[in-house]
């Protein structure tokens, strides 16, 4: 797999490194944190990076002495395309994504591995409680009282698209190493996104190739660079990523691990943005100027601007929504938006 053009990366920022000494720590950082961190060797004693160390092969033996029997989805690229799991130029993935026990998967692996033409091979957010059976329990990170989504990521060289998540993310690499390319929030314009239906995972990632980009094509990805972050973490390193940042992933041996944890720091109760997003879509998007215009207004009085004089006129007991959130308003909102969906 080439590695990314040497100016595209030169000069980039890097991620700042911090220390901390014991898990109160750790959440102290993250607390806080607004902008992505590093805590070097955060998770070297785990055995499955004691393992990873041995070799790809021995940290395979590791993982499947602890897997569940089941089937695993599994993403299979084309040999030749620089372990890019993209779109084609059809705008398909270009890859084939397939279910197997991990042996199978992994006996794949092992067939390859090291061979300059091998496909890449990635499991992508497998849920460890799931899939596994005492992993957890041996290699965790102790995040306190967040309620966390603990996935494993396992693969041969790859390259993932930037894109960005709404939980907060602590990524810790088990096995081989990796790369991350990092952008605030903000820079979403610069980054080209492709549609937010047809996705390789779920969510929009950039149009742009970070080892060949074409600035003709995409100018304003050189202003994205001006504000980028880059970091290159060893077997043991953590990085944490703020809700929302973009991130481009880079597997860079012939085999790695990553472990993740996702936490919202709003209740998990609430909705999904995106879904809203989505649905202004499909109601607001294509409305007239001038209708589009007043939903605009309506939008920043209820939700993006407001604040106590939206409902200082109803009395109290008669705000309904209008109110404070609470589990139980949550769900008959969402109850409510099922019935007017199912229309």
């Amino acid at each position: 797999m080439a590695e990314a053009d040497p100016g595209i990366l030169t000069g980039l920022a890097q991620v700042p490194e911090v220390r901390v000494a014991d898990s109160a720590a750790l959440d102290a950082q993250l607390r806080v944190a607004t902008a992505p961190f590093v805590v070097r060797g955060l998770v070297k004693e785990w055995p499955l990076v004691r393992a990873g160390l041995e070799s790809g092969r021995t940290a395979r033996d590791y993982l499947l002495r602890h897997r569940r029997d089941a089937q695993f989805t599994v993403a299979v690229g084309a040999p030749g395309d620089d372990g890019r799991l993209f779109y084609d130029a059809a705008m398909a993935m270009n890859f084939r994504t397939l279910r197997a026990k991990l042996p199978e998967i992994f006996a794949q692996i092992d067939a390859t591995e090291g061979s300059v033409d091998a496909p890449p091979i990635y499991l992508a957010s497998i849920d460890v409680h799931d899939f596994f059976q005492g992993l957890h329990e041996a290699n965790h990170v102790d995040l306190g009282d967040r309620n966390c989504l603990a996935s494993i990521w396992i693969g041969t060289r790859t390259r993932i698209a930037a894109h960005n998540d709404f939980p907060a993310n602590l990524a810790c690499v088990a096995a081989g190493r990796r790369r991350f390319t990092l952008f605030p929030p903000d820079q979403f314009r610069n980054l080209y996104l492709g549609p937010v239906d047809n996705t390789p995972a779920g969510r929009a990632v950039s149009m742009v190739d970070f080892h060949h980009p074409d600035f003709a094509a995409h100018p304003r990805f050189r202003e994205a660079l001006a504000h980028a972050q880059v970091v290159e973490l060893e077997p043991g390193d953590a990085l944490h990523i703020p809700s929302m940042w973009y991130h481009h992933v880079e597997g860079l041996e012939p085999f790695n691990i990553l472990l993740n944890y996702w936490w919202r720091e709003a209740p998990i109760w609430l909705g999904q943005p995106q879904d809203a997003l989505n649905h202004a879509m499909l109601s607001v998007r294509d409305l007239p100027p001038e209708q589009k215009a007043h939903w605009r207004e309506l939008f920043d009085h209820y939700v993006f601007d407001a604040d106590a004089s939206v409902t200082a006129h109803i009395p109290e007991g008669g705000r309904g929504i209008l109110d404070p959130m609470t589990p139980e308003a949550a769900s008959r909102i969402r109850s409510y938006l099922l019935r007017q969906l199912g229309r």
